[in-house]
């Protein structure tokens, strides 16, 4: 089985593309999973299992308080574990071929204000440092491209250019995309490239952002970095580079932008992905309709 795991990974990394972070997920689910089937049934033999087994794990789960969000993702995982065991036929079929998913809150991310933005871009003081100039300039990043955090930090030098005023970022299952960078961005990157040169030591050379040791960023740093700066400006109880990413498409579709050119920025796949930034958009729209038209009007 052990070999059986190790081939999923792969084709996972290799076949679908999936980033490191997520099979390293669905690897720990697929553990758990097998660990409770060792406790509860005596027996951790993932290809014979049946779903009575499944389903009471997905009951000890619940009963762990696990909300149904996270159950449902930790079944998507066995999902694609026991597809890739058919397509390789070590089994006939999916333990999970009628199961359903959870019903789960959709959770209503709400975009930051330009008011908000405008604070934090052109009201905080930042330091006129290496920090400082970093700083302010992955919060316009995120503000006016709309990249992922990890498409933030595993960016690199090379792919910048300036002379061009694009930038080339590596998305999700590996998939590159070309990005358009305003020319008061350029000149803000001009700035950091400036500071960036001045670091006393540099490990991690290849890639565009990184700490004043010379190392890249990591994920929670930058969690951390937006969650600060925004601290001082909102009081939203989520301030994180993806509440960043919402308010770069809501902003565009509240101005006008096409959907699928909003779509095409952000990376996405398919039109439903993009879609859950429109009801910020629809709200203004509203607003505009209900003030201009002729009939709403006493």
């Amino acid at each position: 089985m052990e070999n059986f795991k190790n081939k999923f990974q792969d084709y996972l990394l290799l076949e679908k593309n999936y980033s490191q972070h997520t099979v390293t997920a669905y690897s720990h689910d697929i553990a758990f999973f097998e660990s409770f089937l060792s406790s509860q049934f005596d027996d951790n033999n993932l290809i014979s299992v049946n779903y009575n087994q499944i389903r009471a794990w997905i009951v000890s789960l619940s009963d762990d308080g696990i909300s149904n969000t996270s159950i449902n993702r930790k079944i998507s995982s066995l999902k694609s574990f026991y597809k890739f065991l058919l397509k390789t036929k070590q089994i006939e079929a999916s333990p999970l071929l009628k199961h359903k998913a959870l019903k789960a809150p959709k959770k209503l991310q709400i975009p930051f204000s330009e008011k908000e933005l405008d604070l934090v871009l052109n009201q905080l003081n930042y330091s006129e440092d290496y920090e400082g100039v970093r700083d302010k300039l992955i919060i316009d990043l995120f503000y006016t491209t709309g990249i992922r955090r990890a498409e933030l930090v595993n960016l690199k030098i090379h792919n910048v250019d300036l002379s061009n005023l694009t930038m080339k970022v590596l998305g999700k299952r590996n998939k590159e995309r070309i990005i358009p960078i305003l020319p008061i961005i350029a000149e803000e990157l001009k700035k950091y490239l400036s500071e960036r040169a001045r670091l006393q030591s540099v490990t991690d050379s290849a890639y565009f952002f990184l700490l004043s040791n010379g190392v890249k960023l990591n994920d929670s740093f930058v969690y951390r970095l937006i969650n600060y700066y925004f601290s001082n400006v909102s009081e939203k109880v989520k301030k994180s580079p993806h509440i960043l990413r919402h308010t770069f498409a809501t902003h565009l579709l509240n101005n006008g932008a096409d959907i699928n050119s909003v779509k095409e920025l952000l990376g996405h796949s398919s039109l439903a992905s993009t879609q859950v930034y429109t009801h910020n958009s629809l709200a203004e729209l509203k607003k505009v309709y209900a003030n201009a038209h002729p009939r709403n009007k006493k």
